[in-house]
Order: C-alpha cells, then sequence, then structure tokens
C-alpha cells in the first residue's frame, strides 16, 4: 500500500467530500487589452500566455482560466504579480481546507469548454464555474498529490530544457556544416541543380480515404519532417490525373506562408509510388541527394538569400523563378552523404516523435496525465454519513 492509500485508510475511509467551485474560488475577470506597455514592470498574462507588460498589476500568485474565444476553459497559472487581461479568469482562493497548488491541478481535470456558453464565440461564466465540483481530501493527502504531481512536472521541464538545448545544437552544426568558406566546393544556382514545378489545384474538399497519395502544401507546415515515404492523404485517380506528379527523391517546397521562417519549407519525397501535389507548392527533381538539398533550405544561409525575393505581407510568396536563381554549394555525392549522416542524427534526437527526445516528452506526458487523473479522483462519501460525521465533531466541540 502506497503512502497516499495508507492516509486514505486512515484520514477518510468512507469518501471525501466534493465542493463547488464557488465555495473554494472567488472569482474575477481581468481588465484592460491584450495591447503590451513597452517596458512595463508586469507581465501581461492573457489566457493563452504572456503576450506583453504592464506597469500595473492586478493579480498574484493565481490559476487562470480562459474566459472568451478561442481560449475559452484553458487553464493556466501564474506566480507573482501580474496582470491579466479582460479574456482571462483569475481564481483567487477562499477556502483555507484547499491547498492552492491542489485546486489548480483539480481545474486541469475539467472540461470547461465542453460547459461553456455558445453564441459567435465561446465563452466560460461564473455561473458554469462556480456549479462545478471537485473532491477535497484532507490536507495530508492534498499534500502529497501535490509532490508527486510537481515531480513529474519537473521532469518534463528538464526534458523541455534539454531538447531545447538540443535544438540550438543543432542549428549551430547544420550552419557549420554547410559553411563552405575558404573551402573547395562548386556553387550552383538552384536552377543549375535542377527543375522547378508548379503546382497547382488540390484544395482539400478533394481528399478521399484512399487512392493516390497526395502532399498538400499546408501540411508540410503542421504534420511532415524532413522527409516521408508515407502521405497522411489521398485523392481519386481521376483527380490526380489533373496534378502534377512526384517521383522518388524530389523536393515538394511550399511557395506561400503567412511567416518568413515557413515559406519553402521542403519535405522530400521517399516513397517508391508516384504522388501528387498542390497549388502553392513545387516539385524541384534533380540528380543531387535530396536529404542534402533540404536540410540545406534549413540553414541560415539559404534563408537569407529567399527573403531577397519574398514578396507579399501578410501572405508571403516566393515565386519558383526566384527560387532558381538561389546558390548553394554542390560538394560531390560522398560529402553530401556525410553531411547527412551527421544532421540524421541530430534530427531523430530533435523531431523524431517515435525516438529520441520527443519521443520521451510524449512518453512522460501520457504518464503524469494517467498519474494526475488516478490521484485526482476519489470516492464521494455518502452525504448522510457526512452530516452525521458534522454532527459528532460539533458534539466533541461543545463538550471540550
Amino acid at each position: 500500500m502506497n503512502k497516499i492509500e495508507e492516509l486514505i485508510e486512515k484520514l477518510c475511509p468512507e469518501g471525501v467530500e466534493y465542493q463547488e467551485l464557488g465555495q473554494v474560488y472567488e472569482f474575477k475577470y481581468g481588465t484592460g487589452n491584450t495591447i503590451p506597455t513597452i517596458g512595463g514592470q508586469y507581465p501581461v498574462y492573457g489566457s493563452n500566455g504572456i503576450v506583453g507588460t504592464h506597469n500595473e498589476y492586478n493579480s498574484e500568485d493565481a490559476p487562470l482560466i480562459g474566459h472568451i474565444g478561442a481560449y475559452a476553459g484553458i487553464v493556466n497559472w501564474r506566480f507573482g504579480k501580474h496582470f491579466v487581461t479582460y479574456n482571462g479568469v483569475i481564481c483567487k482562493l477562499k477556502n483555507n481546507q484547499v491547498l492552492h497548488k491542489y485546486a489548480f491541478y483539480q481545474l486541469l481535470l475539467q472540461d470547461f469548454l465542453s460547459m461553456a456558453h455558445s453564441g459567435s464565440q465561446p465563452f466560460v461564466s461564473y455561473g458554469m464555474l462556480n456549479k462545478v465540483q471537485i473532491p477535497i481530501p484532507p490536507l495530508p493527502i492534498q499534500q502529497e498529490i501535490v509532490s508527486i504531481l510537481d515531480k513529474f512536472n519537473q521532469l518534463q521541464s528538464e526534458l523541455q530544457a534539454e531538447l531545447q538545448a538540443r535544438a540550438r545544437q543543432y542549428e549551430y552544426y547544420r550552419n557549420e556544416l554547410f559553411n563552405f568558406d575558404g573551402k573547395e566546393v562548386e556553387w550552383k544556382t538552384l536552377g543549375e541543380v535542377g527543375q522547378f514545378i508548379r503546382g497547382n489545384g488540390m484544395p482539400k474538399s478533394d481528399f478521399t480515404e484512399s487512392g493516390i497519395g497526395c502532399i498538400h502544401y499546408g501540411q508540410i507546415y503542421t504534420f511532415y519532417g524532413t522527409f516521408t515515404d508515407k502521405t497522411k492523404s489521398f485523392v481519386s485517380p481521376e483527380t490526380a490525373k489533373k496534378l502534377q506528379k512526384v517521383q522518388k527523391n524530389d523536393l515538394i517546397i511550399t511557395n506561400t506562408s503567412e511567416n518568413m521562417e515557413d515559406v519553402c519549407k521542403t519535405v522530400v519525397w521517399l516513397g517508391e509510388n508516384e504522388i501528387v501535389t498542390g497549388g502553392h507548392a513545387t516539385i524541384f527533381k534533380h540528380k543531387e541527394n535530396p536529404i542534402y538539398l533540404a536540410y540545406y533550405t534549413q540553414t541560415s544561409m539559404f534563408f537569407s538569400e529567399k527573403i531577397k525575393y519574398a514578396r507579399g505581407a501578410k501572405v508571403i510568396d516566393i515565386k519558383a523563378s526566384d527560387l532558381a536563381k538561389i546558390k548553394i554549394p554542390i560538394p560531390p555525392l560522398a560529402e553530401q552523404e556525410r553531411i547527412v549522416a551527421i544532421l540524421d542524427k541530430f534530427d531523430k534526437l530533435v523531431n523524431d516523435i517515435s525516438e529520441g527526445l520527443p519521443a520521451d516528452i510524449k512518453a512522460r506526458q501520457k504518464q503524469y496525465e494517467y498519474y494526475r487523473s488516478k490521484l485526482l479522483n476519489f470516492k464521494m462519501v455518502n452525504s448522510q454519513w457526512l452530516i452525521e460525521n458534522k454532527e459528532n465533531k460539533n458534539q466533541q466541540c461543545i463538550m471540550n
């Protein structure tokens, strides 16, 4: 029997009392807007995190619940003095039988968004929050639960910090490996290295459950890494006939994005079967190591070149004809393979969700969520037993 089970057996064998959040917290909407003050003293905290600074504060150590819009129902915690914007609800503890951190962990279990009022956009009201019930075990049990969950969070933070450090190291070595200053290497324009073919059509409404594999330009930002041999989506054979074809080792490059980082994001197709792609994407056919070329598009050198040809403000576009003008180093294939082998190891460590740090973080997150749910769920005490128990305690207090 672990420590929490022992405490439950000793302190609340019949179950625990459930209380409405209105008994635990005093709720207060934040004030002001999301426009930060330049050089302000306190962090401005909205439902989606820190958005700037302000010269005033309206809260100290307190959980926050997103009040309205896309972040309605999302729970965060902010330590220290801070300013909460109008789209956040401040949770001020008012019950001395509840630990602040324990109540915060209980808030994380609640699906506030499904309870939110609907309209032009979802919003979370005081009335809805006040009625949500959570279990309130004795303080020693709360403390033990907080201690366990804090350790899980600490481990997650350490893994995230290590991942960020490895990502910086990866970026450094990637730039260094492609730095050929003072070395004998041939420089060619991409137009000399291969051929660009601009995609066309293929809205998401064309997707089918099966058929010919396809890669949509939007998926290159959100789903694919540097290379793949499987597609997330498919189109019918009839639709595929109208689209541009992608063969093994071709690069698919995005021409359009809302930011400079994502425009020209590239994925290499390594599958044996021919697939298709659509508009806002360009196919690059060549005879070099495809992954070498894709890794080069991730370097600071390539970034400084592509911005010269970027057009647009809210939506950025780079033409295939302009991409063809960018010069890149083309060492012998053996050297290309050596560089790829080194970067593949970094890429797997930093980005692979089946191996490396991302896999560890995902596994720890699942473990944390499992134990959080298990630790924070309690049998509700029989109401009649609770009334009688409280009456007995009151009588003992009077006799004493």
